[in-house]
């Protein structure tokens, strides 16, 4: 029976499957390092109060995280395969810390808001594990070890929204901060000891020639133009939704604390873990209709949580569907453009994530607006429209006439 044990600077030919300890340790530091650009989420209620701002200022919050993300996602994460992915992940882990703590410490909005800017930069070394995990994969099972991967980063986004609720109503919301800075540290030092060293895969590129080629896999892989369609319509519809609900849920008639609000993520951590199955379908060469009934599933939420916002049981289904039906596409997504060049997926998941997260800076930027405009329901029907489009896109996709899942 193979040893899966972690062990210190593992040769990078072990080939990782879903139950190997290393793919669950990659799976908790990709929470944990996407984790700091939701942390304002449940707060921007209580920020818009304490700062002295608008409720659509305090949204601009997210928005400028996820900016920074796309950043971080389009100068930082191509060095996956242009650099050691052990040297390289710790140190953006360190830049997290540092990050972290100047929000704690922030004196004002602005500076609140540059901090949030450097916190998104950093937050990427998620980004960088992930390909790695692919790269380290039994191609039998790369599907699986990236939709268990995955699941980490997702239900750690979900979950640091219940961590930031809680902490602020015990300690106030620098504690938040403060506190992640500290746990993104102790990261740091413990992937420095137990990942794998992994060679360039980018061979004689300079920075500036791997940067220029990330917009040649755009223009040389419809498959991933059309994955990019499906994730970045379907995270601005699932940040539209999780941007707007503590102003639905903080007044009357719900009037949830910062506490309260914070824990519904937990329901869509459920979520996160029956879409860490989508991996497994994809494996089994149904990604595509997997990928349309993923999507219905979020519609149908959007169109309950519109129709009933008063109703606290319609909420709850509604956001376990939502966050089932887009972490699903998500996953399918990511197993589908992993097969494309396995000497490009840092480069691809550039690609594609810059993408991603620009539709989630749009929808968080939407949601404010929508939500002052045309309250609850408004925004549940932007959410809802933007899936819509999404189906009418996949309609349109072409069959893959083979899938290329060859050397790592």
């Amino acid at each position: 029976m193979p040893d899966h044990r972690i062990s210190v600077n593992a040769s990078e030919s072990t080939e990782l499957t879903p139950s190997t300890p290393l793919v669950w340790l990659m799976a908790l530091a990709c929470g944990l390092s996407v984790g700091g650009l939701y942390y304002a989420q449940p707060l921007l209620d209580l920020l818009s109060r304490t700062l002295g701002v608008s409720s659509t200022a305090a949204a601009s919050i997210v928005t400028v995280t996820q900016l920074g993300y796309a950043a971080g996602l389009v100068l930082l994460v191509p060095l996956g395969d242009f650099f050691n992915r052990r040297r390289l992940v710790p140190l953006l882990c360190l830049g997290s810390t540092l990050s972290l703590a100047a929000a704690a410490f922030a004196p004002g909005f602005g500076d609140f808001i540059l901090a949030s800017f450097l916190i998104g930069v950093t937050a990427t070394a998620a980004q960088i594990l992930v390909p790695m995990a692919a790269h380290l994969a039994a191609p039998n099972a790369r599907g699986a070890v990236v939709g268990r991967v995955m699941s980490g980063l997702l239900i750690g986004i979900l979950l640091a929204r219940a961590f930031s609720g809680l902490i602020a109503d015990i300690a106030g919301w620098r504690a938040v901060f403060g506190s992640a800075a500290i746990v993104m540290f102790g990261q740091a030092a413990l992937l420095h000891r137990v990942l794998p060293d992994t060679a360039s895969t980018a061979g004689a590129l300079r920075y500036g020639q791997v940067l220029r080629s990330v917009g040649a896999l755009l223009v040389e892989e419809p498959q991933l133009r059309q994955r990019i369609v499906y994730g970045s319509l379907g995270f601005a519809a699932f940040t539209i939704m999780w941007t707007t609900l503590p102003f639905l849920l903080a007044p009357a008639p719900y009037g949830y604390s910062e506490t309260a609000i914070g824990l519904f993520s937990l329901l869509g951590a459920a979520g996160a873990l029956g879409a860490s199955l989508a991996g497994n379908l994809h494996d089994r060469g149904h990604g595509r209709i997997a990928t349309a009934g993923f999507m219905l599933v979020a519609l149908t939420s959007f169109a309950l949580m519109g129709v009933l916002p008063h109703q606290l049981t319609a909420i709850v289904i509604g956001i376990l569907l939502m966050d089932l039906g887009v972490q699903g596409v998500q996953i399918l997504n990511q197993s589908t453009i992993y097969t494309l060049r396995p000497e490009a997926r840092s480069r691809i998941t550039t690609a594609y994530m810059g993408c991603f997260f620009l539709g989630g800076a749009a929808g968080s930027l939407i949601a404010g607006v929508a939500f002052e405009m045309a309250g609850w329901r408004g925004t549940m029907a932007v959410a809802g429209l933007l899936e819509v489009l999404a189906l009418v896109a996949w309609c349109f996709e072409p069959r893959p006439v083979a899938v290329r899942d060859s050397a790592r």
